[in-house]
């Protein structure tokens, strides 16, 4: 299945705002440029996810290829709607998981997800003033 071209236009739309934005204040352009972040951050999680389901690859491959290391594979797919109901108690999908969804795709009977993954956020350590 090829990339999404909606999703595609609408990173390209938030880079475009951006770009607009930033002409006279590059800080006005921040909120522009988180958008195209977090739209571009879901379309490799989704990517990744169809990679390893219906092509194929590993956990460890699908990573290599986005540039991300093994153990940064497992909690972006946990995220992804083709994913995340197959997620273990540590909000992570492994390589069991992952044969556990082939197995149900290929049967016609996905698992879905009981809500809806929350996208990952920063989260300090501590508070400053």
């Amino acid at each position: 299945m090829p990339l999404d071209p909606t999703t595609l236009a609408a990173i390209r739309g938030a880079l475009d705002d951006a770009e607009r934005a930033g002409a006279d204040r590059i800080a006005d352009a921040l909120p522009r440029l988180r958008d195209a972040a977090d739209r571009l951050t879901e379309l490799l999680d989704a990517s990744m996810a169809q990679a390893v389901l219906e092509e194929g690859d590993s956990l460890r491959a699908a990573g290599q290829k986005a540039g991300l290391s093994e153990n940064a594979v497992g909690p972006r797919l946990a995220r992804t709607p083709a994913l995340a109901a197959y997620a273990n108690a540590d909000g992570r999908v492994t390589a069991a998981g992952v044969e556990r969804a082939r197995y149900d795709l290929e049967t016609g009977t996905p698992r879905a997800p009981a809500h809806p993954p929350k996208p990952m956020r920063f989260t300090p350590r501590r508070r400053t003033p």
